[in-house]
């Protein structure tokens, strides 16, 4: 299913977005899909979810398939979705919008460490999550 772009997005349509998720926790992926819903926004509906429990099922995924939002979860072993996403921003040319879930508040730092596009701390707040990743899906475009 094609996504419009930002531009192309037609006033009071629903954009269709694609999620990846990582995290080795599943009980984390869980939260998280339960804390974003299928409609994070009126404007956003997540169409498909792709989870990962593996540094290199992520990479693997990025390369081959288009994702509009990538949740990474900072606290995952043995490779953390900080370094991750600074791995990814790196090497994927036009990585997707990445959201980190970090461990907690104070680890903001990390996150701009690892180019995040956006940064949820635990406990997952679902609203700022649901907030954070209708933000990414709007701004549509690579950092």
């Amino acid at each position: 299913m094609a996504t419009m772009s930002p531009a192309q997005q037609a006033p009071g349509q629903v954009r269709q977005i694609t999620v990846l998720l990582y995290s080795d926790d599943v009980t984390v992926r869980d939260a998280v899909r339960l804390a974003v819903g299928r409609r994070p926004a009126r404007d956003v509906e997540v169409a498909a979810w792709r989870e990962c429990a593996t540094q290199s099922a992520v990479v693997e995924a990025v390369e081959n398939q288009h994702f509009d939002v990538l949740i990474l979860d900072g606290e995952a072993t043995p490779m953390g979705g900080m370094g991750l996403c600074r791995e990814l921003k790196d090497e994927i040319f036009h990585c997707p919008p990445v959201l980190v879930l970090t461990g907690r508040p104070q680890d903001g730092w990390l996150a701009a460490w690892s180019l995040a596009d956006e940064v949820v701390p635990h406990p997952i707040d679902p609203a700022a999550l649901a907030a954070a990743v209708s933000g990414l899906a709007r701004s549509g475009a690579p950092a």
